[in-house]
């Protein structure tokens, strides 16, 4: 277990770190140098609608790589996501700006942004099973949990390059040259992944549905057709996390910058060191996941959320790097509550032949619904005079959308639940006993 949690984690924070490397520049530079006739409002704006592009293609890349996961094993997976990943960033850091092809700069970004999106899409689903499909019952919530420390850890990496980078050159060199860096640097990140993945074994689950002739011919549909509701509830629970992060790691970012003047650097070490700090409580949580279950943790997370986003908005407003720390982990504190325990979650409320296709395109339903929209609407919403409690409403207002969807959903744990919770949920685990042999 040990090395096949390395191996999760070594990835998801490779595949994050080129995820994330993106959101950090569209922050801080994409906007004048892909869109430069656009004023600094419509720039951004702009530049974070490129952003929710990757979103957008999650769920698409969830459905493909699901597909495969589910029809030919998690560990191919593994691989052909992360190759798709790196290769897309590193493409990313070398597209001409607009000063030098024009309009063919930003349909560049749009693109790769989309592959970036794809691979990433189907990255969650494989490293989630490769950890919860190979743990064993009573420790399943801890070991899963090391893929979702993937995504803090991810940050750092690309925060902290990006850090060093600002502090380290003058104005014109990062904005001419020294943003690509990180972008460049991802293709060794990747290769480091492929090297550490290059020995996984296949999950003991598939290997028994393939031994047995039990895969799902067309997992989507299944999915569709029969788990619709679950599919939407998981979406709509997880979307809240997605914009409690990236209001705090990418919008604040801009706002911060742009409305209140303060030093990117500065801002960068603020976020860097609430993420750092609730990313490291993932395994906590997911041992008390594992001790009185999946769901309370859940709903105690949104619960969290929803209570702490004025708190958080009036926080950023100070400009002061104390009190904005707080509150970015404040804000980070109940999203991390809630991820930390949803590695475990998502593949249980799903049946074995349909796990990697289910859990995956529920995940990044959420993305959808919270990542892509928060820093576009975030931004409208903070355009005007005065602390942004527009932002604070909308962020607790989606922290109470997802724990209503929570509050739907079952148990699973079967320490709580007891065993007939295990190993997909209700009507998916009879569906998984019921279905003829594909």
């Amino acid at each position: 277990m040990p090395r096949l949690a390395l191996a999760s984690l070594a990835g998801t924070a490779i595949e994050f770190y080129d995820f994330f490397v993106y959101g950090t520049a569209a922050a801080l530079v994409l906007g004048p140098l892909f869109f430069p006739s656009l004023s600094p409002l419509a720039g951004t704006l702009a530049a974070f609608g490129t952003f929710g592009i990757g979103f957008l293609a999650r769920p698409v890349g969830s459905a493909l790589f699901g597909h495969i996961g589910d029809r030919h094993g998690r560990r191919p997976v593994l691989l052909g996501s992360l190759l798709l990943t790196g290769l897309a960033t590193v493409a990313v850091g070398c597209v001409p700006s607009y000063a030098s092809i024009g309009t063919a700069a930003p349909v560049l970004l749009l693109l790769l942004r989309f592959l970036q999106g794809l691979g990433l899409g189907g990255e969650w689903g494989g490293a989630v099973l490769l950890t919860a499909e190979h743990a064993p019952e009573g420790r399943r919530g801890l070991w899963s949990s090391f893929p979702q420390m993937g995504p803090p850890v991810g940050f750092v990496l690309a925060n902290g390059m990006i850090l060093a980078l600002s502090a380290g050159l003058t104005e014109g060199q990062f904005i001419s040259w020294g943003w690509r860096v990180p972008f460049w640097a991802a293709g060794l990140l990747a290769l480091t992944g492929l090297w550490l993945r290059r020995s996984v074994e296949e999950t003991p689950e598939f290997r028994a549905l393939a031994e047995t002739g039990r895969r799902s011919r067309a997992p989507l549909a299944e999915v569709v057709r029969g788990h619709w509701r679950l599919l939407l509830l998981t979406g709509g629970a997880l979307a809240s996390g997605y914009s409690v992060f990236y209001a705090t790691t990418t919008w604040s970012l801009a706002y911060a910058t742009t409305h209140l003047g303060l030093d990117r650097t500065v801002l960068l070490a603020c976020v860097m060191t609430a993420v750092a700090l609730t990313g490291s409580l993932t395994p906590l949580l997911a041992v008390l996941g594992d001790r009185y279950g999946r769901k309370p943790l859940c709903l105690i997370g949104c619960a969290l959320c929803a209570v702490c986003m004025p708190a958080f908005v009036a926080l950023l407003c100070t400009g002061d790097p104390l009190p904005m720390t707080l509150g970015f982990l404040g804000a980070l504190l109940g999203m991390v509550t809630t991820v930390a325990v949803v590695g475990a979650y998502l593949p249980e409320l799903y049946a074995p032949r349909v796990r990697c296709t289910g859990a995956a395109v529920g995940y990044n339903l959420g993305g959808v619904l919270g990542g892509a929209l928060t820093p576009i609407v975030a931004t409208a919403l903070a355009d005007g005079a005065g602390p942004p409690w527009g932002v604070a409403g909308y962020l607790s207002g989606m922290a109470l959308l997802s724990l209503a969807c929570f509050a739907l959903l079952p148990e699973t744990n079967p320490h709580v639940a007891g065993p007939g919770a295990d190993r997909g949920a209700g009507t998916e685990k009879r569906a998984a006993e019921t279905a003829a042999p594909a």
